[in-house]
């Protein structure tokens, strides 16, 4: 009886409190005319609830009833089309990443420009046969790289990145034009350290630059043009060195067009947005709304800008960052993630084997070094490639991980090939085969991976410094490795140092398992929170964890 005057009350169309009448005579009138309502309230409450119900089908459609899974089809911050046909989400930024990207095209111009007619400059400057100047004249380019590198931090938390991209390109096209007029050791060696000053810039702020730029679901795929853009300009360079076989001075021509594309940059950076995460931390938040809107679609803009204030305000960026802030958490775990990366890289032995790859074609009968160095170029740009595809649907720990196995195996193929009695054009087969294959499988994790991961786990505060340190420590390493690699080579034989690559790039892969998260997927905010202790974390379901993420990050 009580449940039945509750229901009643519950139930009555007026929302007014009627009292509970017991049946009985006096009360039939009232009863059945009450009982009457009821019925009639109920029938229309089934009409509703038909006309509302929604069918199983048109469930993805509504935006409250999507997965809300990061990186799905149906995920909020993805922009593509959901409906299963062309994916074009990643259009609107693809302009302003191809215009960045060419300060990558440009990184490897200069590092092939120099293979071929560094001995026809040497013979017209006048220190022909000098191995020590030889030498001065390509690792005066590693010197301004590395100065460029730590430089980089500070003028992006200033100028934000298009203006820090359009006044890097001063150094880079004065110090073409100046070693393309060289007439002096002196000349050549200033025009190679600007060219370095600005080359080490750009290899910081490409992917700081695509990584704010770029919509989540893409990032990584985009983030891969740096890798692309480095082959195409070395695969450029060898193309173009062909002549110099034949024309003593065609070194200077050379030069001249690698001014061409600082112009190129300078002009598309007017065109080109900047960095919504830096317009808001300087208060722009009317033009970081805009381009939000512009490349990642109107539904992401509330979100992000709320994303940025409150990762702004919690970590203090409005106030410039200092250099002593490495040293403290969580920023030393990433800064020492970021060198031990480059560390793991370079000592691998990349830079090792492009050089001595060249000796290796020659014992198959392939004798020209542009030749060898063209397949090499274009056996790198194929692995790109497959990491431009790869990036965001296998993720980045999973690529970096089989690259370093994939590049352990390949080292260890060429030690067999080398190491133990086989016929001798089996050998040289299987030489050839181990080192494609390494640089193949460098290209697809190792080679990319590293640029966009170290940004990615950096806090928005830190992002500058954090990448200049790593970077930094890359060119230290890559000076050394060329510095040492002759000698160890001549001293240890081929086989013992190669084998030591193969064990450096196993210990990558286990390093890479066990101390690096996977970020696909995730917003730099999001990944931010999750790994700073210091920040409120975000109110999200469980499904935004970062995979991989352990008390080795606390």
């Amino acid at each position: 009886m009580a449940a039945a005057a509750a229901a009643t009350l519950l139930n009555h169309p007026s929302g007014r409190a009627v009292p509970f009448a017991p049946p009985s005579l006096p009360h039939r009138r009232i009863r059945s005319s009450r009982l009457r309502d009821d019925r009639s309230f109920s029938l229309d409450l089934r009409l509703r609830r038909r006309q509302f119900k929604v069918p199983p089908a048109a469930n993805k459609q509504l935006p409250e009833l999507r997965t809300n899974e990061p990186g799905s089809e149906d995920s909020p911050s993805s922009s593509g089309d959901s409906g299963g046909g062309l994916d074009l989400g990643w259009l609107p930024a693809f302009p302003h990443v191809l215009i960045a990207s060419m300060s990558n095209f440009l990184f490897g111009y200069h590092i092939g420009v120099m293979n071929g007619p560094v001995v026809s400059i040497a013979k017209e400057l006048g220190f022909e046969g000098n191995s020590i100047l030889e030498g001065l004249v390509v690792s005066i380019f590693i010197a301004g790289a590395f100065i460029g590198s730590i430089s980089c931090g500070s003028l992006v938390d200033r100028l934000g990145c298009r203006r820090t991209f359009q006044i890097d390109t001063v150094p880079l096209i004065l110090g073409a034009i100046v070693s393309a007029h060289a007439n002096s050791l002196d000349e050549i060696l200033l025009g190679r350290f600007l060219v370095g000053l600005g080359i080490g810039v750009n290899t910081v702020l490409v992917p700081i630059y695509i990584s704010e730029v770029a919509p989540t679901k893409y990032r990584g795929s985009l983030g891969t043009m740096c890798q692309i853009g480095t082959c195409l300009g070395i695969i450029a360079s060898l193309c173009l060195g062909i002549p110099s076989a034949d024309d003593p001075h065609w070194w200077r021509t050379m030069l001249y067009i690698a001014s061409v594309p600082g112009f190129i940059i300078t002009l598309g950076m007017q065109f080109a947005v900047d960095s919504p995460r830096w317009l808001c931390k300087v208060g722009k938040v009317g033009d970081a709304r805009e381009v939000i809107s512009n490349l990642w679609g109107a539904s992401e803009v509330d979100k992000a800008i709320e994303e940025f204030q409150s990762v702004i305000k919690s970590d203090g960026s409005e106030v410039d960052s200092k250099w002593l802030e490495l040293l403290e958490e969580p920023h030393l775990r990433v800064a020492c993630i970021g060198g031990a990366l480059f560390v793991l890289q370079q000592f691998a032995g990349i830079n090792g084997v492009l050089y001595f790859s060249s000796l290796t074609f020659q014992d198959v009968g392939i004798t020209s070094g542009a030749l060898a160095s063209l397949l090499v170029g274009l056996t790198n740009f194929a692995g790109a490639l497959c990491a431009l595809y790869m990036m965001d649907k296998q993720g980045r720990k999973r690529l970096l991980v089989g690259s370093y196995i994939g590049m352990a195996a390949a080292m260890f193929l060429v030690v067999y090939a080398v190491s133990f009695p086989l016929d001798e054009d089996l050998s040289h087969s299987l030489s050839i085969l181990g080192t494609l294959m390494y640089i193949f499988a460098f290209a697809i994790g190792a080679g990319p991976v590293t640029g966009i991961i170290i940004p990615e786990l950096s806090s928005t505060r830190m992002r500058g410094k954090i990448m200049g340190f790593s970077f930094s420590v890359h060119w230290v390493c890559n000076f050394l490795v060329g510095l040492f690699f002759l000698e160890l080579t001549e001293t240890y034989g081929v086989n013992s140092v190669y084998g030591g690559f193969g064990g450096v790039s196993l210990l990558s892969a286990i390093f890479a398992y066990y101390f690096i998260v996977e970020t696909k997927g995730r917003s730099l905010e999001e990944i931010e929170m999750s790994l700073n202790p210091n920040l409120p974390a975000k109110a999200s379901p469980p499904k935004y964890k970062l995979t991989g993420y352990s008390s080795r990050w606390r």
